[in-house]
């Protein structure tokens, strides 16, 4: 039974086996067919699109390369190059890539072409892409540049891009000059008198480095005291007592030194000793918070230290300005010596005719400075063109009547008249009639300037000082306001103060038309100062009510007055209204110029500029150009010419009018 069984088995293995293998051999046959078959539907697939226009084919291609373009750019970045494209000719990305702001170029983009290509499908395709955008025309590229509908487009788009760029241009050019502009009107808000105070050509700051030394050794000083004073705070006496020797040192070689060429060679030594002790010092005193508080206590101290000398400095400047040089003072002791011994009938003036000669040019000048008023004469006659013409008439008090008479005798103006009288003869003048004479002699006003109580000292009342100088007690300083009264047959007067000079020929300002005004001055303000509310008191109904506080202030020193308007308009009456009113002080504080404005308020005619130019006695910022054209020149300020303190740049203006030859002047000086 076991054969029989094991014949059936062996015939059906042999089957599977011939079936298997007859599937092989019709896979391997059915692959190629199936291959072929799909090779040749691709291909009819590319026929059929080979069949669509060109046209439609370029579209389709611009539209694949956009969408490529969409996941390289924001959508801000592609609304431009879509909206570029019909000014800008072909889309091309590399008009993109050069165009482009740097903040909207894809990082590497115009670095290299590769990081593109791999946004590609295949090189071919890109090639491809390339191909339909060369063959965006039926005729090429080459009908793109040569046609003449595009040459023109071309150039029309290359003109708007011209336009646009110069206009950008000249918006920069516009907001600089705005800009430029803008500064400017900051730079007129700072006070030129402070600016004037430093220059860069100052001797120590030639160079940069000039002064390093200097300045090192003035930081070691200040961190010296710190730590000096930490150190004897915290019980340090062996480095309390190097670093107190050390800083003796310092400040005895640093002296008054400016720059390093004012330093001793040794100097040198010390700085390097110095910073081996203050580094010593650091390292056992250094403690933050206590640096900090004695530095900031340092500068609180040396800040009252400053506040301190400008007290100090305003005080003697006041007290400068009060005092009479020596040479001046012995001046005038000797011509008034000589005065009294001449026989009486050589002290009187010749031509004395012209005083009343109301056809002549009339000048009124009242001083008790005997060189001061020979320098104004002198400057007038020397720049007259015929001095003959010209009549001065001075006025002092009594102390100076006889040295003023004297110099004159002895110095007469060449062809010019010259008259010399005494405040005190005119009897007219008296506290009846003259209300500053009543309130000078009141008891409240010598009291505010006599009263054994007032601060003496540097620091105390320096404010205050200027209103107590005594040219406001002197009657010589109110005559101004009585010129009818001293001159009552002149017509017109030309006023001028003693420290003034004059550069040109004044007799033009007898023809300016006063236009029915009273006082020809030059206005002196500017856009925020010098005006009303400077000088009075705007908080007093009486002084709000009358004057407008932006009225513009103008200078006394050369004034021409219409003396026939002065009588009709009652001007003396009108000084009167307002010096009664003012006893008290409560309108303006003291002094001519107040008064003057309130007096002359509506009655002023502005002169040009040229004419009369301030400043030269407190502003070191003065126009050369401006001092060199101006008929004269002020020394208005403290400042006078004749003073120590007086500017030397400014000086020589007044100067050449000294006369050093004269023998009273060759012994003092001036």
């Amino acid at each position: 039974m076991a054969p029989k069984r094991g014949i059936p088995f062996a015939k059906n293995g042999s089957k599977g086996i011939r079936f298997t293998v007859l599937r092989f051999l019709l896979l391997c046959v059915l692959t190629p067919v199936v291959f072929f078959l799909s090779r040749s539907s691709h291909v009819a697939d590319q026929n059929d699109i080979s069949a669509v226009p060109d046209t439609q084919v370029a579209k389709w291609r611009e539209w694949n390369a956009l969408q490529d373009l969409k996941s390289l750019f924001s959508k801000e970045v592609f609304d431009v190059i879509v909206s570029s494209t019909d000014d800008m000719g072909p889309l091309s990305l590399d008009n993109f890539r050069k165009n482009m702001s740097a903040s909207w170029r894809v990082v590497g983009l115009e670095t290299s072409d590769v990081a593109y290509e791999l946004k590609e499908p295949t090189t071919h395709g890109r090639q491809e892409k390339l191909q339909v955008k060369e063959g965006r025309s039926s005729e090429g590229l080459s009908q793109w540049t040569d046609s003449p509908a595009r040459q023109v487009r071309r150039k029309l788009i290359g003109k708007r891009q011209e336009k646009r760029a110069s206009e950008l241009v000249k918006m920069d050019n516009e907001v600089i000059v705005k800009l430029e502009n803008a500064a400017i009107e900051r730079s007129k808000s700072v006070e030129s008198a402070i600016l004037g105070k430093y220059s860069i050509w100052r001797k120590e700051i030639e160079n940069d480095n000039a002064d390093s030394s200097v300045r090192f050794m003035r930081d070691q000083i200040i961190m010296a005291r710190v730590y000096l004073s930490i150190a004897k705070m915290k019980n340090k006496l062996e480095l309390y007592q190097e670093l107190q020797s050390r800083l003796k040192e310092s400040q005895h070689a640093l002296s008054d030194a400016i720059s390093d060429s004012d330093l001793h060679h040794s100097t040198h030594e010390q700085i390097k000793t110095m910073g081996q002790v203050l580094s010593k010092a650091r390292g056992q005193l250094y403690d933050c918070k206590l640096v900090t508080g004695k530095l900031r206590a340092m500068l609180q101290t040396a800040d009252e230290q400053v506040r301190s000398l400008k007290k100090q400095s305003t005080f003697l400047s006041q007290l400068a300005a009060k005092t009479i040089p020596n040479g001046i003072h012995c001046l005038s002791m000797r011509l008034t010596i000589d005065y009294y011994l001449l026989p009486p009938e050589k002290r009187k003036f010749p031509m004395s005719d012209n005083l009343e000669n109301p056809s002549l040019y009339h000048y009124a000048l009242f001083s008790d400075n005997v060189l001061a008023a020979s320098v104004v004469v002198k400057s007038v006659v020397t720049n007259a063109e015929d001095p003959s013409k010209h009549v001065f008439h001075l006025v002092t008090d009594k102390l100076n009547f006889g040295a003023m008479t004297m110099w004159f005798l002895l110095n007469p103006p060449g062809k010019a008249t010259i008259h010399v009288q005494n405040v005190d003869d005119f009897k007219w003048l008296n506290s009846s009639y003259c209300p500053v004479l009543r309130q000078l002699e009141s008891a409240k006003m010598k009291e505010y300037y006599f009263k054994a109580g007032h601060a003496t000292t540097i620091t105390s009342s320096a404010s205050n000082m200027k209103y107590r100088n005594p040219k406001y007690l002197s009657m010589l300083n109110h005559l101004r306001f009585y010129l009818p009264e001293v001159y009552p047959k002149l017509d017109k007067i030309l006023f001028l103060d003693d420290d003034i000079v004059v550069q040109k020929d004044l007799t033009g300002l007898w023809a300016v038309d006063l236009q029915g005004k009273v006082n020809g001055a030059v206005e002196t303000c500017g856009e925020s100062f010098h005006r009303f509310d400077k000088y009075l008191n705007f908080s007093n109904p009486h002084i709000a009510r009358n004057f407008d506080p932006n009225a513009c202030g103008w200078a006394y020193g050369m004034n021409v007055f219409d003396l026939k308007e002065w009588k009709k308009k009652d001007i003396t009456g009108i000084y009167h209204k307002w010096q009664n009113m003012n006893e008290d002080r409560v309108l303006w504080k003291l002094g001519t110029l107040p008064p003057g404005l309130m007096t002359f308020y509506g009655l002023t005619h502005p002169l040009n500029k040229s004419w009369h130019v301030l400043g030269l006695g407190y502003s070191p910022t003065v126009d050369r150009s401006m001092i060199e054209n101006a008929a004269v020149v002020h020394y208005n300020g403290n400042m006078k010419p004749w003073l120590e303190i007086a500017m030397t740049k400014y000086r020589p203006y007044w100067t050449k009018y000294v006369k050093h030859n004269h023998p009273y002047l060759q012994n003092y000086q001036l």
